[in-house]
Order: structure tokens, then C-alpha cells, then sequence
């Protein structure tokens, strides 16, 4: 039965669940969690602070009366005050009750994302209880039910997590985060630990005895058992204990005891699995190799892992892409006119489209909107930071894709390829220009280089075009034009856009109202 669009999964579950906060409890839970915080090391931790302290002020300018004295007037006092008096039956001194509009929605989204981030139980706490409160009075707001999608996963509730990611994509046309992907591995992970827990029952018919057993005791008993040299013992209780964890759902636990209980296996070349026979799906054969019945379990383990991590992968090879190195995408582009197009609000309300769409090749970045007559219709080039895949599905010859981190640059690629979508894909040696290519280390620019300025800086840096032009390059001064779904993005505060403005202007060859030029 098809899903109805106003009432997700976790909505019917509404009933028997915990009731959510109230904005109010919470504003408090936010105001208590910031007198937590203090000055340290932990960039996360401080990037959630400057968030409650943003958030808590928002609300302050609210919540006090016009003539409260400038004592009394900090965020967290007030929050905390107006908490105090809830809880005691004291009349509060902010007027009226609280309503969640847009700024204080935008506020607690971005609370609930850097207190995920941090990856810390207590501030996994906040940001559950940010969610919930959010997804319980706006249940029509996009962002607040992929938040509550990325907590439910952090807590190991996959099955939940997939529920509310669909609440999120039946709300949106877009997929700029790699959400569908997310989905997909997760419920491709559930089947796999279905299937191990098939597998670990008919491996160990042993563990039947201590499935229903107490689950650290059993745990422990069979450490004990190992220890005493008794593989066959211990890996019976080993597989109760696990099977125990999948009768209640504790996939999280399942999949973490699962990996040092293949891990103890390795590292015991004594350790025995028993398969049941040559028609069983454990290989083995009749005499019960206890190689073949492990790699079994290791495949699944890793399978289910990888899908975690990642949505499965329909086709290895996208599509026949083809790598371009640095030389390669130098010469692809050599003797050819050049225009980078901004995601800028100058150009989402000029008439310059027929003009963009004469050069040779024209370059587009990360979630750019198409209006033919204000931006052209044409992209050769999309060249987009890692982090979302806004546009990867759209058809372009050469695909750049950005990132300073090697590690979350790959899997990106992997995650979020689509395959057909582009001829060309830049490899590690296009990866971040600036610094890898340009050698131009955080002592010089301290800032982060957005994407614009990266793909500038490679063409410059390049110098085999003959025009290289800049439309509506303002650096955000006439605002953001971009896709639906990432209107809603703040623009960033870690680039130096001044820095990146001084740069191109000293280089810059014409200037007028639409257009900079460096050739």
C-alpha cells in the first residue's frame, strides 16, 4: 500500500513512542547543554557551541520583555530562567507561547547537525531530542526529517533510519545529499544480517541453548572458554549471544560483536565451524571445513558493512567513465574559450544565456539552476565539492569533483557517482588545486578555497585558454542562485571570499557589471 505522503512510518509508530519534547523542553535541553560546554580542543564540540549560542541569543531577543535590564538579557540566563519558572508553576516572564518559525527552525537544524557531528553519546542525546521535537511540529519540513534519519541511524535503529529518510524523500524531487544511496544500503544491510543470522544457526547448532541465555553472561562465559582453549565452546555461545542480539533488533550490537567474534576466529586457527552438509548454504561440504563455513560468514560481514557504509554499486564502472588526469584535462580543454558561470543571484536575474552558451566550453558549479535565458542552457564542465551530489545526475561531458580529504573523496565518488552521467571524471591529481597543485599550503590561504575559486585557480594555473571569463562573479553579494533544495543551504562562512575577490581582480584583464575577465 503506497505511503501517504503526510504520515511517515515513525508517525504511526506515534502512539506506542516516547511523546517528543516540546519546543520548549527543547530550548531547555539546548540552554543546559550549552552551560555544558567548555573551551577545548575539539573543533566539533566548538562549532556546536558557537551553534547554542546563536540559537539561545535568537531566542533571547525574543523571550524577554522590551525594558528587562541588560542583565538579564544573556541567552542562556534567560532560557534557563524561563525553564525554572515552567518547572515551578511560576508565571514566565517571555509573553505568550513559543512557535517554531522559520529562523528558530533553521537555528535547531543546524544545533542537531553539528551536535551529530561532534559523535559523542551526550551530545547524540541533543541531537535526538532536536529531531524528534522538530519532526513532531513540522512534519512537512524536509531537513528536519533527514536530521531525524541521520540520528536514528547514529544510533544504530537502521530499520527507523530508512523510515524517516523516506519521510524526507517523499517531500523532496531532490536528492542533493545521497539519500536514496543511503536507503539502499541500509536495507541491503538488513537482509545481510538476516542472512548471518540464518547462517550462524545452522553453523552452531549448539547455540540454540544459550539464545535466550542473559547476553553478558553468555558473552563472557564463552571468552572464559576461549581462554581455557576451548574454541568449540566458546564460539557456541559467542553465536547464542549474537542470535540472542538479532531476536530484539540490537542490529548495531549485532554487527559489532560480530566482528570480534570473526576476528577471534581468525586469530584461532584451532577454532572449529561446523557446516551442516553439502545441500546447506554454508560451503563447507559434509566434513565441515572450518575455512570455507567462515570466509562464508566474512563475505556477508563484509558485504553488509559496505552497504552500511555505502548504497550498493549497480555498475563498478559508471557507465564506461573515463579517469582524466591533470595532463589529460589540459589538453581536452587547450585553445578552447572558457566561462564559469556563479550560482549567483546576478545571474539568475540577467538575460546573458545566449552569451554563455557561444563559448567553447562552459563550467558550472556544484548545485547550479538552469534558466536558458538568464544562465544558458549548455554544461560541459560540473565541477562540485564531494560533500552532496547536487546535479551528479545531470549528463555533462567532464565531471570535477573537489575534496581535501582523500579518504571521503573516494568514497564519495563511490557513493555518488551516477553511472552514464559523464564521459569524463577528473582523478586524484585534479583533486583539490590549490593545494595539491598550486602547493599553496594553509600559511598562505587560511581559508578554505571555495569551489569556484579552486577550478579558477586550475585554469589559470593551466594557462591554455586563450578566454577565460567569470559570469556574475560577485562573491555572494546579490545573494544565492541555485537548485530548490539548496536555496535553503546557508552560504558558508569557512571560505575568504574578500581574499578570493582581491585575487581575481588582481588578475582580472575587464571588469563590468556581469562579466570578469583574466585572458
Amino acid at each position: 500500500m503506497p505511503r501517504s505522503r503526510a504520515l511517515s512510518p515513525q508517525e504511526e509508530r506515534g502512539a506506542v513512542e516516547e511523546p517528543p519534547p516540546t519546543l520548549e523542553e527543547c530550548l531547555r535541553a539546548c540552554a543546559t547543554h550549552s552551560g555544558k560546554l567548555v573551551a577545548g580542543l575539539d573543533r566539533r564540540r566548538g562549532e556546536l557551541a558557537e551553534a547554542l549560542r546563536a540559537l539561545l541569543a535568537l531566542h533571547a531577543s525574543r523571550a524577554l520583555p522590551a525594558g528587562a535590564p541588560r542583565a538579564e538579557r544573556g541567552p542562556v540566563s534567560a532560557l534557563l530562567r524561563r525553564a525554572q519558572a515552567t518547572a515551578s508553576g511560576t508565571p514566565s516572564a517571555a509573553p505568550g507561547p513559543l512557535t517554531l518559525d522559520n529562523p528558530l527552525l533553521d537555528a535547531l537544524l543546524t544545533v542537531g547537525g553539528k551536535a551529530l557531528d561532534c559523535g559523542y553519546e551526550d551530545e547524540r542525546a541533543l541531537a535526538d531530542v532536536v529531531s524528534r521535537c522538530l519532526v513532531a511540529l513540522r512534519k512537512g519540513s524536509r531537513a528536519a526529517w533527514r536530521l531525524r534519519g541521520r540520528v536514528l541511524e547514529a544510533q544504530g535503529a537502521y530499520a527507523e533510519a530508512a523510515d524517516a529518510y523516506d519521510a524526507y524523500l517523499s517531500r523532496t524531487e531532490e536528492d542533493g545529499f545521497g539519500v536514496r544511496a543511503r536507503v539502499a544500503g541500509l536495507r541491503l544491510a538488513a537482509e545481510r544480517e538476516r542472512d548471518l543470522a540464518g547462517l550462524l544457526a545452522l553453523a552452531r547448532p549448539a547455540a540454540e541453548a544459550f539464545r535466550a541465555e542473559p547476553l553478558t553472561e553468555t558473552w563472557f562465559d564463552g571468552l572464559e572458554h576461549l581462554d581455557r582453549g576451548e574454541p568449540d565452546a566458546a564460539h557456541d555461545r559467542f553465536a547464542g549471544a549474537l542470535l540472542g542480539l538479532a531476536d530484539r533488533g540490537e542490529w548495531r550490537e549485532f554487527q559489532e560483536a560480530l566482528g570480534r567474534t570473526l576476528d577471534a576466529s581468525l586469530h584461532d586457527l584451532d577454532s572449529r565451524v561446523t557446516a551442516p552438509g553439502p545441500d546447506s548454504p554454508v560451503p563447507g561440504g559434509a566434513d565441515g571445513e572450518p575455512r570455507a563455513a567462515l570466509n562464508a560468514l566474512l563475505a556477508h560481514y563484509a558485504d553488509l558493512t559496505r552497504s552500511r557504509q555505502r548504497g550498493p554499486v549497480d555498475e563498478p564502472t559508471f557507465g564506461g567513465t573515463t579517469w582524466l588526469s591533470l595532463g589529460e584535462f589540459r589538453n581536452r580543454i587547450a585553445g578552447r574559450s572558457v566561462c564559469l558561470v556563479a550560482n549567483s543571484g546576478r545571474v539568475g536575474s540577467g538575460t546573458l544565456g545566449a552569451e554563455i552558451d557561444a563559448y567553447d566550453l562552459v563550467v558550472r558549479f556544484n548545485s547550479y539552476r538552469i534558466d536558458a535565458p538568464a544562465t544558458g542552457a549548455r554544461t560541459d564542465i560540473h565541477v562540485t565539492i564531494h560533500k552532496h551530489a547536487f546535479n551528479w545526475d545531470q549528463h555533462v561531458d567532464t565531471r570535477l569533483v573537489f575534496g581535501g580529504d582523500v579518504g571521503a573523496w573516494r568514497s564519495s565518488l563511490r557513493n555518488r557517482l551516477v553511472p552514464g552521467a559523464q564521459k569524463h571524471l577528473g582523478d586524484d591529481s585534479l583533486r583539490w588545486p590549490l593545494r595539491e597543485i598550486g602547493k599553496v599550503g594553509p600559511e598562505e590561504w587560511p581559508g578554505i578555497p571555495t569551489t569556484g575559486f579552486n577550478t579558477l585557480f586550475l585554469l589559470d594555473f593551466l594557462d591554455v585558454n586563450p578566454v577565460i571569463d567569470l559570469i556574475g562573479f560577485d562573491f555572494y553579494e546579490s545573494g544565492a542562485y541555485r537548485t530548490s533544495e539548496a536555496m535553503r543551504m546557508p552560504v558558508t562562512s569557512v571560505h575568504e571570499y574578500a581574499d578570493e575577490k582581491t585575487w581575481v581582480l588582481d588578475r582580472a584583464t575587464k571588469v563590468t557589471e556581469h562579466r570578469i575577465s583574466l585572458r
